[in-house]
């Protein structure tokens, strides 16, 4: 901590959208925010959506979507599998909110016939490594919880079942990172989880860095999403 009299610095600079001072204050710039909020929210009749918390300590939330179904499907053919979504942002940004991520999960509901579950997750700098992926181990054991008790939630205990034993977890970017943190260490069959089972892991785009260059940081550096930035 710097004194008084000295002037703060800029330490680290996201793209103008997140600044971290000399003296460890974050400055989140709106302006993220107001550019996700101009792409229109899916309002198609054919998937319900509500927001439910899943860590009171963190308070954090994720969001549930459903699609609708006139029947009551209960056998095990027709019941619903689940999908975990964890958004991408650099482990920086992002929110269930965001309606880039609200109507891939959405469509997602939708076209899989699939009860999808996008959690939030605490994000980095103010939440350091490696918190996203406790809470992501958090969603897991959330689901867990929900599947013993025989779904507290209303949602599992109303309209079309919930498969608990097929359970698929997918990531996006940074999200799929958190998807390989989590296939280490569950796997497919751990009985921690039981009885939720996670049949599959999907990596879409998975961000991954190291000390060593991967192939695709060798290769050509994009305008935006450069090398000096993910170094960061």
């Amino acid at each position: 901590m710097g004194s008084l009299g000295e002037q703060l610095q800029v330490m680290e600079d996201c793209m103008g959208l997140l600044q971290l001072l000399s003296n460890g204050t974050v400055l989140r710039s709106q302006t993220i925010d107001l550019i996700t909020q101009q792409i229109p929210l899916n309002n198609h009749k054919t998937v319900l959506f509500k927001d439910s918390i899943y860590h009171k300590p963190n308070n954090l939330h994720l969001r549930l979507y459903k699609p609708i179904s006139t029947s009551n499907l209960t056998d095990t053919a027709t019941r619903l599998p689940v999908v975990v979504f964890f958004h991408g942002g650099g482990f920086c940004f992002g929110s269930r909110s965001w309606p880039l991520f609200h109507n891939f999960c959405h469509n997602l509901a939708s076209s899989l016939h699939a009860l999808v579950v996008a959690p939030d997750y605490r994000l980095a700098p103010e939440h350091r490594l490696p918190a996203a992926f406790e809470d992501s181990e958090a969603v897991l054991t959330w689901l867990r919880d929900e599947a013993v008790s025989g779904g507290v939630d209303h949602w599992f205990e109303s309209g079309p079942g919930v498969d608990f034993e097929r359970v698929f977890v997918l990531g996006d970017s940074s999200g799929g990172n958190i998807a390989h943190q989590l296939a280490v260490r569950f796997g497919s069959g751990s009985i921690d989880l039981k009885p939720v089972k996670v049949r599959g892991y999907v990596l879409l785009g998975p961000f991954f860095g190291g000390e060593e260059r991967t192939e695709s940081e060798d290769g050509p550096s994009e305008a935006s999403i450069n090398l000096d930035l993910l170094d960061k």
